[in-house]
């Protein structure tokens, strides 16, 4: 027999940040563009090809930006149609793919350019392209901050992490003589409990032990030690962290439930919209200093061969980036599996109870949204319910389809 979630889901899987980032990279499209307008200007009445030339140069910049603020505002604006069963979240992704070919394409007229003039020199007016090589730099360096100002950077309010979880933050506990604080401590030391007076006075006495109890009955006693200022189990507490603790103080028992969340791996959160328009701007900047450096060279020792062999260099930089743009981003199009660690962790999750997990498929869906089609075999008298309840501790999963095999 089969048992299919069928319930209604939000399919808005934009990145956090999203608008935030869309702002931003059309506020660096004005930059550009009055950049671009500019130099053109300034190039035609002052007779400079040197300025036009980097006037256009800039609009090709412009035009990789517009793509991913395009991107950003198409996907925003279409997150609740229909006709995307997954949402839109993957816009930023074919956004940043997209770029990563152009930004190939680039590296390769770099380097195209750079061999003929290596075989055929032309003359260098210094005058006017080391200034404007400095120009370009400076509105590259004020594109990337801007840019990267909109890059999220997950924190947790939570103050225990180990190995992608996060836990619950410090329970207080209200009782007759004060509240008191129980945590999970394990930062730097193996994860244990601790028992504390909130205004740090004193040391709680009578608590001999707290015992543990997990969704699948297990329970442990953990025994208390003074450490002078806190009480701490003597018992290393074993992962997961999911459990209720029964604290007895004096003739009062305390229940505190702890809940545990996975992360997925930092790629699963990535904005690849936001990377690829990083990417644009800091490959120019590159390609900046080492024109700058080559130009500087050239005039000081008369080396006019550092001026292509700079642009070589700023081609293999940029062709680097767009490769691991291109690897990333298609893997994200074509539905690879973006963390095998947490596919696995959802495994053992799943079959610890004896259940047998048949069939699994994780992806992405956008930044910071993973979907999953999980195939259960079970004896068990269990509904998509339960394992989604399970599974919700792995926080990245937001769409979830659960099917059920019974044995």
């Amino acid at each position: 027999m089969t048992d299919i979630d069928s319930a209604t889901h939000n399919h808005t899987f934009l990145g956090e940040g999203h608008e935030k980032n869309e702002r931003r990279t059309w506020l660096v499209i004005w930059l550009c563009g009055f950049m671009m307008v500019a130099e053109i200007v300034g190039g035609l009445l002052f007779g400079s090809i040197a300025l036009v030339a980097d006037g256009l140069h800039m609009s090709t910049h412009a035009g990789a930006l517009l793509l991913a603020a395009l991107a950003y505002t198409y996907a925003r604006k279409r997150a609740g149609d229909p006709n995307f069963t997954f949402g839109t979240g993957k816009f930023g992704d074919l956004a940043g793919f997209t770029s990563a070919i152009v930004l190939a394409m680039i590296a390769l007229l770099i380097a195209y350019e750079s061999v003929n003039r290596l075989f055929a020199p032309v003359t260098i007016h210094f005058a006017e392209a080391i200034p404007i090589a400095c120009l370009g730099l400076a509105v590259n360096i004020a594109s990337a901050w801007l840019l990267s100002g909109g890059e999220h950077h997950h924190g947790h309010s939570h103050r225990h992490a180990h190995e992608g979880h996060d836990h619950d933050q410090a329970h207080r506990i209200s009782t007759p003589v004060g509240v008191v604080v129980l945590e999970v401590f394990e930062d730097g030391v193996p994860p244990q409990f601790r028992l504390t007076f909130e205004d740090g006075t004193g040391t709680p006495v009578g608590v001999a032990a707290i015992e543990t109890v997990r969704a699948d009955g297990a329970r442990q006693v953990f025994a208390m030690a003074n450490r002078g200022g806190y009480l701490e189990s003597v018992e290393e507490i074993p992962e997961p962290h999911a459990f209720t603790a029964h604290v007895r103080m004096g003739q009062q028992d305390y229940s505190v439930v702890f809940t545990e969340h996975v992360h997925a791996h930092v790629s699963a959160h990535r904005d690849n919209n936001m990377r690829a328009a990083i990417i644009h701007v800091m490959a120019d900047a590159a390609v900046s200093v080492f024109v700058i450096t080559g130009l500087l060279l050239a005039r000081g020792f008369g080396w006019l061969w550092m001026d292509p062999l700079a642009g070589i260099a700023g081609a293999t930089v940029i062709a680097s980036w767009s490769y691991g743009l291109v690897r990333d981003t298609g893997a994200i199009l074509l539905d690879m599996n973006p963390d095998r660690a947490m596919a696995e962790r959802m495994r053992d999750a799943i079959e610890a109870d004896g259940d047998r997990l048949t069939d699994l498929h994780l992806w992405r869906l956008g930044p910071g949204h993973l979907g999953a089609i999980v195939s259960v075999s079970t004896a068990k008298q269990r509904g998509p319910d339960y394992y989604r309840q399970m599974l919700s501790r792995f926080r990245s999963l937001s769409h979830v389809t659960v099917e059920i095999e019974s044995r």
